[in-house]
């Protein structure tokens, strides 16, 4: 099988090209290292430093490797910069999708999988039940107005091109080769700041509530649609579990005996006080489940920060 994978230089598309790899898989890799690392990239791939919003290099690639499947994880990922300029976003998220989207029917790709965000799609879900993936939509950001939307456009390939399509909603995904700088990467950013021993600062009272699932249970995910014969699903891939930030601090602190109590910050403007995700659909569909608890996968993300080990 051939699968080309954009965004797999970055935290979430490396692990998926590194088990593609495991399974034998042809890989090519579509990353403009923006955001992505050299040093993610498995060496058993063949890479392309090429933006996916440039329609006329990603052609030249797909005319070339004719891939089976397309994995396409390549985004713009930060809400807040989103929220200062959507076009930008927009032109990224976006056109860039619709690229790869035309390519995969002038080049008869088979399937494509879409990483979407069940985080921002739904919206606010204070004092409400997990949603399910028939739930309404409620974007709060132009991120969340990006992902919706390219799945939308997906419902028109799959529906006049014959596209297989697969649209994966993540909840607050983390784990080891996440960015410890970047703005979304919350388990990341309080890890990093307690092994050098710096103030953590939480920003509101630290009580909103976020779906935190580990990457590899995301990578499992990923191919188990990449394997199996679907055709236009959509699948939230979570835990269910709602943690607040405040609970993350003291997991977290207490693994590594952070003794400084966080500093609390203003609430950041128009952040969502509880996201979690309804994830009966996958379990039953899929036979898929998180099999790493936030206890373990945050020990497994703190070596890797520690050892460089996953």
């Amino acid at each position: 099988m051939k699968v080309l994978i954009t965004g797999g230089a970055g935290f979430i598309g490396s692990h998926i090209v590194d088990e593609c790899v495991k399974r034998g898989y042809k890989v090519i890799v579509v990353d403009n290292l923006s955001t992505g690392k050299k040093e993610n990239i498995n060496p058993k791939t063949k890479f392309y430093n090429v933006d996916i919003t440039n329609f006329e290099e990603l052609e030249k690639i797909f005319k070339k490797e004719k891939p089976q499947i397309v994995n396409h994880h390549a985004a713009q990922i930060d809400v807040r910069k989103s929220v200062a300029n959507p076009q930008y976003d927009a032109k990224i998220n976006i056109i860039g999708s619709l690229n790869l989207l035309e390519l995969c029917v002038k080049y008869k790709v088979e399937k494509f999988i879409f990483a979407s965000s069940g985080g921002t799609i739904y919206g606010e879900c204070k004092g409400k039940p997990a949603p399910k993936e028939n739930s309404t939509y409620s974007p709060e950001s132009p991120y969340g107005c990006a992902k919706l939307s390219v799945e939308y456009y997906m419902n028109y390939y799959n529906k006049v091109h014959g596209l297989k399509t697969i649209s994966l909603r993540y909840a607050n995904v983390y784990g080891p080769r996440q960015d410890p700088y970047g703005e979304a990467g919350v388990v990341a950013i309080f890890i990093n700041r307690m092994l050098n021993n710096n103030d953590v600062f939480i920003y509101g009272d630290g009580e909103q509530m976020r779906d935190f699932v580990y990457v590899l249970d995301v990578v499992e995910a990923n191919m188990k649609c990449m394997t199996k014969n679907l055709n236009f699903k959509i699948y939230n891939v979570g835990t269910q579990k709602a943690t607040s930030v405040n609970k993350l601090f003291n997991v977290i602190s207490k693994i590594l005996g952070y003794k400084k109590p966080a500093v609390y910050q203003p609430q950041r403007k128009g952040e969502l006080f509880k996201s979690y995700l309804c994830i009966d659909k996958i379990k039953k569909e899929l036979d898929w489940y998180p099999r790493f608890s936030l206890q373990e996968g945050i020990e497994r993300t703190i070596n890797y920060f520690k050892y460089g080990k996953i």
